[in-house]
C-alpha cells in the first residue's frame, strides 16, 4: 500500500510522519485488499478568525473507488485521531455495498423520467468566479453509470461529483439538493434536448431544475 502525505503552511517531521502512518495504517489495516493508494494532506489555517484551524484530509483510492474524509481541529493530532477513525468507517461502508451487491437479488425494473432541464438556471444574477484558484486537482474519470457515481459522491463527503456517463460519454455532475434526493446536471444539444437516458436510480435522481437548489 502507498501512503503519501502533504502538507500546507505546515512542516511534516519525522514525529507527525511516523503518527500518520501509525494512525492511517491501523485505519486501513482490514482493508488492504481493496486498497491501492493512500493520500494525507494536512494544512493548518493562517486566519486567526478560524478556530478549527488545524485540519487532515485523506483521500484513499480502492479498486477505481474514491474514499474520501477530512477533520479539523485546534490540535494535529487530534485531527489525524478524528481522520483516521472516519475513513476507517467509510472504508467499511465502501466494503459492505461491495458485497451487498455480490448478494443482491435481480435489479428492479423502476425507471424514473428525467424532468426537463431549464434553459436559464442562472436568472438574472450575475455569475462570479473567485478571485482565485486556491487548489487544483486531477483525477481519473472512468466512465460510470449513474448509480455508480451516486455512490462515489456518498464515499468522496462532497455535496457533488463529476463524472463521465456510460451511457453518453459526457461529462455529468451528480449533487445533493438542499430540499432532499439528489440531482444530475446533463449537457443540453442546440436543439435543447438532452442525450443522457437515465435507468433506475434508487435516491431519487432527476435532472437540475432552477428551483432545486
Amino acid at each position: 500500500m502507498k501512503l503519501v502525505i502533504h502538507g500546507k503552511n505546515i512542516e511534516i517531521t519525522d514525529a507527525i510522519r511516523e503518527y500518520v502512518h501509525q494512525k492511517i495504517e491501523k485505519a486501513v489495516n482490514h482493508f488492504q485488499n481493496i486498497t491501492n493508494e493512500v493520500d494525507v494532506h494536512l494544512s493548518v489555517a493562517r486566519n486567526p478568525r478560524i478556530n478549527t484551524r488545524q485540519a487532515a484530509e485523506v483521500t484513499i483510492y480502492a479498486n477505481g473507488s474514491v474514499i474520501r474524509a477530512e477533520e479539523s481541529s485546534e490540535n494535529l493530532y487530534a485531527s489525524i485521531d478524528l481522520v483516521a477513525d472516519k475513513i476507517s468507517r467509510q472504508l467499511r461502508k465502501y466494503k459492505e455495498r461491495r458485497q451487498d451487491k455480490k448478494t443482491q437479488a435481480q435489479p428492479t425494473t423502476e425507471v424514473i423520467v428525467p424532468e426537463p432541464v431549464v434553459a436559464d438556471l442562472i436568472g438574472d444574477r450575475t455569475p462570479e468566479l473567485p478571485g482565485e484558484v486556491v487548489r487544483t486537482k486531477y483525477f481519473s474519470m472512468p466512465p460510470m453509470t449513474v448509480d455508480e457515481a451516486l455512490e462515489q459522491l456518498q464515499l468522496v463527503g462532497h455535496d457533488f461529483y463529476m463524472f463521465r456517463n456510460a451511457e453518453t460519454d459526457e461529462i455529468n455532475v451528480i449533487y445533493e439538493r438542499n430540499h432532499g434526493g439528489y440531482g444530475v446536471i446533463q449537457p443540453r444539444n442546440n436543439n435543447g434536448h438532452t442525450n443522457g437516458k437515465n435507468g433506475k436510480v434508487a435516491h431519487n435522481v432527476m435532472s437540475e431544475k432552477s428551483h432545486s437548489r
